[in-house]
């Protein structure tokens, strides 16, 4: 699955339709400022406010929600507390671990 944010989401369906913020504002019913905003991250769009900027850029919008695996959160946490020294090793051992599986293909 692809995560991405809703300010990647307005900004790249503008630009495939080849609009400016103001165009797109125009279709919006808003202003330039607020679409800028948006694209910058300075304020995040409603899913309903991104579901328009499809439409008005002639996109479709499709949603799909899914739990957060709590064990990814366990996961993530416990590398961010590791020593970059520990990292480097895991990544080393990952790395030795390919080459011998290549090395038996």
């Amino acid at each position: 699955m692809i995560r991405v944010n809703a300010s990647s989401i307005v900004r790249e369906a503008r630009l495939r339709a080849g609009l400016s913020q103001r165009a797109l504002a125009d279709r919006l019913g808003t202003k330039q400022s607020v679409v800028a905003r948006w694209e910058t991250g300075a304020t995040s769009p409603t899913l309903a406010a991104v579901a328009a900027v499809c439409d008005a850029s002639g996109f479709t919008s499709e949603w799909r929600l899914a739990p957060i695996d709590p064990d990814t959160d366990r996961v993530i946490l416990e590398q961010l507390r590791r020593t970059p020294a520990a990292r480097v090793r895991s990544v080393a051992g990952v790395a030795a671990l390919a080459r011998a599986s290549r090395a038996h293909a």
